[in-house]
């Protein structure tokens, strides 16, 4: 359902981008406005970046195989990562260049009302891109109990907060390219034109880092939420204590695979007084409350360790660690 979710909001801001583009273009040709040329790229980049996204769910839902055999849920991370590069270099390049090319070299605007018709369609149709996409977000965000900022940082769906970033980065850009225009017609600071392209190009400089830098953690390894975190222990807990046959749980971890792929590995000590039969029951005990609980762990492996085997292997990791630095 969550994968279902991000695909239609794709489709809808693709169908608004690719028109609103189409018309940006037009108007930028007819108009010479440097800022309508930049909302055009803009567009154009925002469209492309959607079939992207979809090329990266369509791969993201490819089988495991020998090659991969947690699947290829990283997919949607690599394109997503693609995605903030190519609003970074052509999208937010683009835009300062010709900036700073009609700063150097203003010119007044011809046909402004095209303009002007051109952006109140172009702020409808990403409007209710717009809304889409952040009535979704906030649909999972209420169930967090996040505020905004805090649960785009937290997101695990690229998809989805590109979406969200790429529309609010849109709306901003063409508020910015109507005041541009404004500058330009009324008070005839044909440069103001130039400065507008230069702050959509920074806008999207923006968006594009912060996309990066947050896609970058997932692609390297993310754990999965605390609330997920918390929530595996607890069940693991119910299985631990006196009387019960886990002593101690060494320790857990998690790591997004994909936005819904999450995989789980457990050491866990066992009391010195259970069966193999009792550990084959315990386990799958545990396998099954902690899918049933969480869908989205589709990996899920517990390893019966003592403490100090564990503390002992973990003492030689860090060893190997620290003596593969020093060479």
């Amino acid at each position: 359902m969550e994968a279902g979710g991000s695909k239609s909001v794709i489709f809808i801001a693709f169908a608004c981008n690719l028109a609103i583009a189409i018309a940006k273009f037009l108007a930028a040709a007819w108009t010479l406005s440097s800022a309508m040329l930049s909302e055009a790229i803009h567009s154009l980049v925002d469209t492309s970046n959607q079939l992207l996204l979809l090329l990266g769910i369509r791969r993201a839902n490819l089988p495991p195989d020998a090659q991969h055999p947690f699947g290829h849920g990283k997919e949607i991370y690599f394109w997503s990562f693609i995605v903030a590069m190519v609003l970074f270099s052509l999208g937010a390049g683009v835009a300062i260049y010709e900036g700073f090319e009609k700063v150097l070299h203003p010119q007044a605007l011809q046909n402004v009302s095209v303009i002007y018709a051109v952006l109140a369609v172009a702020m409808l149709l990403e409007g209710y891109s717009t809304v889409q996409a952040v009535g979704e977000f906030n649909r999972r965000r209420r169930s967090t109990g996040q505020g905004f900022v805090t649960a785009l940082r937290a997101s695990k769906d690229p998809t989805l907060f590109a979406i969200v970033l790429e529309d609010l980065a849109a709306m901003t850009g063409l508020t910015i390219a109507l005041f541009g225009t404004f500058a330009a017609d009324f008070g005839g600071y044909y440069w103001a034109d130039g400065v507008a392209s230069i702050l959509i190009g920074c806008v999207l400089a923006f968006v594009a880092i912060f996309m990066s830098s947050e896609i970058r953690s997932l692609i390297v390894g993310e754990a999965a939420s605390r609330a997920v975190q918390t929530g595996i222990r607890e069940i693991i807990e119910t299985e631990t204590g006196t009387d019960k046959p886990i002593r101690k749980i060494n320790e857990i971890r998690t790591m997004h695979l994909g936005p819904q792929d999450i995989l789980v590995t457990a050491s866990v000590d066992f009391d010195n007084w259970v069966s193999a039969r009792t550990v084959e029951d315990v386990t799958a005990r545990l396998q099954t409350a902690i899918k049933s609980r969480y869908p989205e762990v589709h990996n899920l492996f517990i390893e019966v360790q003592s403490e100090q085997t564990f503390a002992a292997s973990k003492k030689e990791s860090h060893v190997q660690v620290v003596g593969s630095a020093a060479h």
